[in-house]
């Protein structure tokens, strides 16, 4: 199985001004590298190593420091999301009606762990803990649209419909 490590990170320039110029705006600041990272994340999607030396360098901050934050707050994310954002609820409800054979089934037709991304940036997937629909367990999301009722049959089907709006 891969993970997000093999899709290389593909930053613009006009990104990296968006960043510098939030560096620019908070790096006086007390507390700044919690605005810029968070500027960061709503830039690029993610924190890839790439951005944490930008942002280290900007605010000459140890490179320690926002790898040790982008990695304890959940916010914060070191791995791109795909085109279609899979979620999968392994809350307690979702979880005894089936969702870890569902999720275990996305891993294998995917080819991703939890956190991972596709190749191709198609695809990501992460288990959570509830999306508040647990009358409608076991149930997944792929962006903000919410499947129900879910049986491990009804993976393939999900994915399909998605790779064919391509």
């Amino acid at each position: 199985m891969s993970n997000c490590s093999c899709v290389p990170f593909k930053g613009t320039k006009e990104q990296q001004k968006k960043l510098e110029a939030a560096i620019e705006k908070y790096k006086d600041q007390s507390g700044a590298l919690m605005p810029v990272m968070q500027a960061a994340q709503d830039i690029y999607g993610y924190l890839p190593i790439e951005v944490q030396k930008m942002i280290a360098s900007g605010l000459n901050v140890p490179l320690e420091q926002v790898y040790g934050i982008s990695t304890f707050y959940a916010q914060f994310s070191l791995s791109p999301k795909g085109k279609y954002a899979i979620s999968v609820c392994l809350g307690t409800a979702c979880y005894v009606k089936g969702s870890g054979k569902i999720f275990e089934r996305l891993k294998t037709v995917l080819g991703i762990d939890d956190g991972g991304c596709t190749p191709d940036g198609k695809f990501s997937l992460e288990s959570c803990r509830c999306i508040g629909a647990c009358g409608l367990a076991p149930v997944l999301t792929v962006n903000e649209e919410v499947y129900g009722r879910l049986t491990v049959d009804d993976v393939d089907k999900i994915i399909e419909k998605y790779k064919a709006l391509d």
